[in-house]
């Protein structure tokens, strides 16, 4: 059932939070009740409640949550279908994450996420059993990725309504979750609030005005020991050195701190973090970031330079993205 198609006082999203049997959940309760839902004016929010009120209840036959999260098959459902889903899905674009497979249509996501996923997932802490939150979390790729790898309970933030929908519109064919998202940023996340066994910060820190109340936001949302996954762009720089942009980076114009790992790793520690350790540095490329039918604006090819992609197109470092883990003593 579509978590927004429920006008009863308690929606999906909350019935999974209940159902994880924790009290220091209820403070959450409220961000996914139909009152505050209904309060919200950003954006198309109202026309996406309306896609969303209109999405077919096909059931399944399969449901795999892996590289490509697949949801149905082609099969599932007759041509005219199948085709009707296809546009009603396209109404939600741009998907910026992904890759999924729901019925046979492929959504052919702007990041292909699984390539990140596979970077980290045999490096970081087992997720069997944990709670997790997952800050940034888009429309939830990661997040159900997270679910599918044993976490107990996953709460995803994200404050951008069009991924918000998005990850609604997923919900709506999925029979069981054990993830949800919170239509809000870190900042609104009810504190203290330090039960998360992991936190994943993934392409968030790089928007933050100030990248160390992110992290002592972060820092307070873990259990103690605790594991936080940070993944930001990075350039090359030694300690204390990080790029702050005159206007924009790589085309995007909320970019505050693009940092050296050195520094993201000194900045970890002047919070508090312990066991701060780098798992991966890679230059973002062309497979992993393009512009596609479910994405058709501007991507990684329109920031890069054309005749020199190893610079963005204001003269900057082209994109290079590291993963850094650290613990909460």
């Amino acid at each position: 059932m579509s978590p927004l198609s429920d006008h009863d006082s308690s929606s999906e999203f909350q019935k999974i939070l209940l159902r994880a049997g924790q009290s220091w959940l209820n403070p959450l309760l409220p961000f996914v009740a139909q009152p505050y839902l209904d309060g919200i004016k950003q954006g198309d929010w109202a026309r996406w409640r309306q896609h969303l009120a209109r999405l077919p209840r096909h059931t399944p036959s399969r449901v795999q949550l892996a590289d490509t999260i697949k949801i149905g098959q082609s099969r599932d459902l007759t041509t005219a279908e199948q085709s009707a889903l296809r546009e009603q899905l396209k109404e939600f674009i741009p998907w910026r994450k992904g890759p999924f497979d729901l019925f046979g249509i492929e959504i052919d996501s702007e990041w292909r996420c699984d390539m990140k996923w596979s970077r980290l997932e045999h490096l970081i802490a087992p997720l069997e059993g944990r709670t997790v939150l997952d800050v940034g979390s888009g429309n939830g790729y990661f997040s159900l990725r997270m679910a599918a790898a044993g976490a107990e309970l996953v709460v995803g933030l994200e404050p951008h309504m069009a991924y918000f929908a998005q990850f609604c519109a997923l919900a709506h064919f999925l029979p069981e979750l054990r993830a949800v998202l919170l239509p809000i940023p870190l900042e609104e996340l009810p504190r203290p609030l330090p039960h998360f066994d992991t936190v994943f910060s993934m392409g968030v820190i790089y928007h933050r005005r100030s990248p160390i109340d992110h992290l002592l936001q972060l820092k307070d949302s873990l259990c103690s020991g605790g594991e936080l996954v940070l993944e930001t762009i990075v350039v090359d720089g030694p300690a204390g050195y990080s790029l702050m942009p005159q206007d924009q980076y790589a085309r995007m114009s909320n970019v505050w701190f693009v940092p050296s790992v050195p520094s993201v790793s000194q900045w970890l520690e002047r919070c508090g973090f312990i066991n701060v350790r780098v798992l991966d540095e890679s230059t973002t490329g062309m497979a992993e970031q393009r512009r596609t039918e479910f994405m058709p604006f501007k991507s990684l090819d329109s920031a890069l330079m054309a005749d020199n992609p190893s610079l963005t197109v204001e003269g900057h470092p082209a994109p290079k993205r590291a993963i850094l883990l650290a613990n909460k003593p």
